[in-house]
């Protein structure tokens, strides 16, 4: 895309939506006036021709499914006697909806009584009008198109006088509990974790019909919660013993042959930085001084497109998967275990197949020189994050660098050793010209977000019995930098050249601007602590952003206005049509240096090796489909990573009982009041009902609760002080009684 579109699609992340949006936009403004393409196109400032091509492709389409009608050839008004649209539901956790449409600008509440069987997500056909009171819209779902899900995690609770069942779905936004027969109960008894699957839902039934396909176990057990998380989201626990034969009858062997296709980088001084309990290495860094004062920096990424063939039992698995999952004490990862920990981990004082991108750095960290290609390459040294830190803070680059004795404290061997003289100095470089790097993104309005994580220490049953909390420091930087920077360059060779952008069929990780309406409503809600933030223009936006960030940076109200500002911006995600990528302030981005773990890298090594070959640009239809796929999965697996610390919080919560917790309101509706635990960042909800010392009222305006006759306030970012009222493990949720001064 060139810039002008850039700019033009840029508004919101999905570009069709947008542009049915804003078409129904301009048909409305004069519902009994018609406009054509060109007419809509100067409204909307397209001048591009691709532009107004995607405005009469999508004019077409909404005539044909009569959304808008042609009054005249080649004119088009919206068509105000249609009252039935469909769109998507999003069920809320009280149990009623909104009906999410092209056809209107806002969502559309739906009673629960209204909800015609329809689930989240589900897509819908829905009749729309207007309340007899005011103007807002209803609306009542009347076709289910398409179930989103059919199968659901929950708990059965069995009749105690007849043989049937119900299975109490875990998730708080299905709202209906799945009638099972006693011919479908699969050998669940009462009480069991099971995955139900749902059948029919008759037309006078209160309930679905289901039947139960897997029995995980007993709710609260620890593998049973595990795998429950993994199958609410539709996410896999295990291979099937055809794929893993598929993995086990490949042929690892790093012929002479194989070997002089390849870029030869095994002298070069090669050694990954990985976290302490990593068994996958993607990634390794070369390192070389040049004659001319320069340095050579290779970025080694696992050669998994090699091993990984496309139409293969294997390649479909890692396709369908998409990714690796991380749940609080386990990896459920995208290749099977052969291939992931195993042939293609770069792994210390081994010979491994590696797709490169080699770059010459001035001294100043400008890329003078680049090269990619296929490589083989030998890493000397394997460091956990510790232990680059280690050097980085305890040594100062000279020109006589002398060998560094790693503390056993620090080592992950947990036994002192000595690191050589040039590794050291390697580390050193390196560092310094990420430094340089990433005051440069900073500088072109890029925006860090360096959250603490937090992290569980497990006893030898996965129990949690400890929190932590883990931030980045310049080891993690140092990595970082070279894999964006290695991302970046990827993205624009094949993207950008002579000086414009290319019609190359490509994977680009692209990242929108962030809405206006959040962002006004961030302001609001930082002013009250103090902050402020100027969105005139994009620099201004992203410079005040990085300083709010900044400032709140080991604040108690940091965790909570960290993750407001997160959910300001757009969702990253994969497509062949590049936006650039906003968070990171880069043009050009993709993802190339994790092809372990994530199946878009894998596309994009083949695609870049088929470039380097001289091919042709692939049609990017098929391409678009496997983004849209990856970045769906992305999300899921985001969902369970979340869902996996959410539980873990309140089983750790549940030996805590007795204790007295400072925390911070993080969040305050008509029914209570959301608590952040400083100490731990356990989050939990204090109910407006158990709040006995007054009658609370909630104030949207001050993002507060009032008692009626005290008028004290709870107001957002206030301190409070909390004890554990319940804990529900199944739901993942905790609730606090409010301790009051």
């Amino acid at each position: 895309m060139t810039k002008k579109k850039n700019k033009i699609y840029k508004k919101k992340g999905n570009v069709v939506k947008d542009l049915t949006k804003n078409i129904f936009k301009v048909l409305k403004q004069d519902s009994e006036k018609s406009y054509n393409h060109k007419q809509i196109a100067a409204k909307l400032k397209i001048s591009d021709t691709d532009g107004k091509t995607q405005i009469i492709k999508k004019l077409a389409e909404l005539a044909a499914t009569k959304e808008i009608k042609e009054v005249e050839r080649g004119k088009f008004q919206v068509n105000v006697d249609r009252k039935y649209s469909i769109g998507t539901l999003d069920v809320t956790s009280t149990g009623n909806g909104y009906f999410v449409t092209d056809d209107y600008e806002d969502d559309i509440f739906i009673p629960n009584i209204n909800l015609g069987k329809g689930l989240h997500n589900d897509t819908v056909k829905a009749y729309v009008y207007k309340r007899r009171s005011g103007k807002k819209y209803e609306a009542d779902v009347v076709e289910i198109i398409e179930r989103a899900k059919t199968e659901f995690v929950g708990v059965l609770q069995k009749s105690k006088t007849k043989n049937f069942g119900f299975v109490v779905p875990d998730n708080n936004k299905m709202y209906a509990d799945i009638f099972v027969s006693e011919s479908k109960l699969n050998g669940a008894v009462d009480g069991d974790k099971v995955q139900a699957t749902l059948l029919d839902w008759p037309k006078n039934s209160k309930n679905p019909f289901g039947k139960i396909t897997t029995v995980l176990g007993k709710p609260g057990d620890h593998n049973t919660e595990m795998h429950s998380i993994l199958l609410e989201y539709g996410l896999p626990f295990e291979f099937e013993p055809e794929v893993e034969k598929d993995a086990e009858s490949l042929s690892i062997e790093i012929t002479e042959k194989e070997i002089s296709k390849r870029r030869d980088m095994r002298k070069d001084l090669t050694f990954t930085i990985d976290p302490k309990d990593a068994k996958d290495f993607d990634d390794a860094l070369s390192f070389t001084k040049l004659e001319n004062g320069n340095y050579e920096i290779g970025i080694h990424i696992a050669d998994v497109s090699h091993y990984l063939q496309p139409k293969t039992i294997l390649d479909d698995e890692a396709y369908k998967r998409a990714t690796s999952v991380y749940l609080v004490d386990r990896v459920v990862p995208m290749l099977p275990e052969m291939l992931s920990n195993g042939v293609c981990s770069l792994r210390p004082h081994e010979e491994k197949l590696t797709f490169s991108a080699v770059f010459e750095l001035n001294k100043k960290a400008q890329v003078v020189g680049e090269w990619f290609g296929r490589t083989v390459t030998y890493s000397d040294q394997r460091f956990a994050y510790e232990e680059a830190q280690s050097i980085i803070e305890n040594v100062k680059l000279s020109d006589d660098v002398q060998a560094y004795t790693m503390p056993e404290d620090i080592s992950i061997t947990d036994e002192s050793y000595v690191v050589a003289p040039e590794v050291v100095e390697a580390t050193l470089k390196l560092d310094e010209l990420a430094k340089i790097l990433r005051k440069k993104r900073m500088k072109q309005g890029a925006i860090s977000f360096d959250r603490v994580e937090v992290k569980f220490n497990l006893d030898e049953e996965a129990n949690p019995v400890g929190v932590f909390f883990k931030e980045s420091k310049d080891a993690n930087k140092l990595i970082e930098e070279f894999m964006l920077l290695a991302n970046r360059k990827v993205a624009e060779f094949i993207g950008f050249s002579k000086g414009k952008a290319t019609n190359n069929t490509f994977i680009y990780r692209v990242h929108d601007e962030p809405d206006v309406e959040k962002l006004a409503s961030l302001e609001n809600m930082v002013r009250k602590f103090g902050y402020k933030i100027n969105t005139d223009t994009k620099k201004s936006t992203s410079d005040s952003l990085n300083q709010l960030l900044s400032d709140v940076h080991g604040k108690a109200e940091s965790n909570m206005i960290e993750t407001l500002t997160i959910r300001t911006m757009s969702k990253a995600v994969y497509t062949t049509q590049n936006i650039g990528h906003y968070g990171l302030a880069f043009d050009y981005y993709s993802h190339f240096t994790s092809p372990i773990r994530r199946y878009p890298d894998v596309m994009t090594h083949r695609l870049l090796q088929h470039y380097l070959d001289g091919g042709e640009s692939p049609k990017a239809d098929k391409y678009e489909e496997k983004c849209k796929h990856s970045s769906n999965r992305e999300e899921l697996a985001s969902k369970a990573e979340r869902s996996s610390i959410k539980y873990m919080q309140v089983k750790y919560m549940q030996d805590h009982k007795d204790e007295i917790f400072e925390g911070v309101i993080t969040g305050v509706t008509e029914w209570g009041i959301y608590v952040e635990i400083s100490s731990n960042k356990c989050e939990g909800m204090v109910r407006i009902r158990d709040i006995k010392s007054d009658y609370y009222l909630f104030d949207e305006k001050q993002y507060a609760i009032v008692g009626q006759a005290s008028k004290k306030m709870y107001q957002l970012g206030d301190d409070v002080k909390v004890r554990v009222k319940h804990t529900d493990l199944e739901r993942k949720h905790l609730d606090f009684a409010l301790i009051e001064a």
